[in-house]
């Protein structure tokens, strides 16, 4: 709901009709640019955030299961399996605590253990992160950007968790840093057995990384599938300018600065039929156009057919 003080506000729509699903030590990329609902959607399978409709659903050994009926020991379990890696390592970070006590704080508060193993399990987070143990008493601020992102995964994974929820971790560092940081989540995953979401506006770190990739714009999935047949065959045209505003490396390739702005590819209800989602309207459903592969369309196999055509 959005509104001021002395007003009754509006209700927005965040998210509409998302449908997703993170196999286990699978990667699914969620890509679209500011406002599309990304981080939303991540807080709520967080739990940060509650749903008006819809359902999280968790298998927590005996079938998938709506994470809202969760309560008591179920609850404690599903939020030590699901941890989140921040955005910007620079605020996420306590700049009072040194760097074992952040990393020891989430088993401190879900009293894992005692002061040894704790330890330990410090020592242990360090080495698969990368971290020089001899840090452990330095604070946040000593720390470069790179430094500070692997402190935030080492306690993201202090709880040894089965899913990790990236809200964009790359965004705020340079390209090489980048690289390291990405690097190092494949190399958990591999070693971990990790499921991730990964959120970003970043074309070319989703295509990287993920195996599945979700695009979405306005609170809608418009299009989603496995991140090769994605990338080289987009069907939705808001997939398809995504991908043309990818700057080239040719300094001779010419930008239509009018094209990009006059087009309104951001707006669902300029995009072409059947392709058109309008607040007052019959809402799209999604439609596999490949094996795996789902665009939002109107009027299902039949729609797509006509616009192809």
């Amino acid at each position: 709901k959005r509104g001021g003080p002395f007003s009754a506000g509006i209700r927005v729509a965040a998210l509409t009709k998302v449908s997703l699903s993170v196999e286990r030590g699978e990667t699914l990329g969620i890509v679209g640019e500011s406002g599309s609902g990304k981080t939303t959607l991540s807080k709520i399978i967080m739990g940060a955030m509650k749903p008006d409709e819809g359902r999280i659903l968790y298998d927590v050994g005996s079938g998938p299961r709506d994470i809202a009926t969760f309560e008591g020991a179920e609850l404690t379990a599903y939020r030590r399996a699901v941890q989140f890696v921040f955005q910007d390592p620079f605020s996420s970070l306590n700049p009072r605590m040194t760097v074992h006590d952040i990393l020891s704080e989430p088993l401190l508060v879900h009293a894992v253990g005692d002061a040894a193993s704790r330890h330990k399990r410090v020592l242990e987070l360090c080495s698969l992160v990368g971290i020089d143990r001899r840090a452990l008493s330095r604070y946040p601020h000593s720390f470069s950007g790179g430094q500070r992102q692997r402190i935030g995964i080492a306690r993201a994974l202090a709880l040894e968790p089965s899913v990790l929820l990236c809200d964009e971790p790359t965004s705020a560092l340079d390209v090489s840093v980048q690289a390291q940081i990405l690097n190092l989540l494949k190399d958990l995953q591999a070693e971990l057995g990790l499921s991730l979401l990964f959120v970003s506006h970043n074309l070319a770190v989703i295509h990287y990384l993920a195996k599945d990739v979700a695009v979405m714009c306005r609170g809608h999935v418009v299009e989603q599938g496995p991140s090769a047949e994605l990338f080289a065959s987009p069907r939705h045209p808001y997939t398809k300018a995504l991908l043309a505003a990818v700057p080239s490396a040719d300094l001779d390739h010419p930008l239509d600065f009018d094209k990009i702005a006059g087009e309104g590819v951001s707006l669902p209800s300029s995009w072409p039929m059947p392709f058109t989602i309008r607040n007052d309207g019959p809402r799209p459903d999604m439609v596999e156009t490949a094996p795996g592969h789902y665009v939002r369309i109107s009027g299902g196999a039949k729609g797509l057919a006509e616009f192809v055509s």
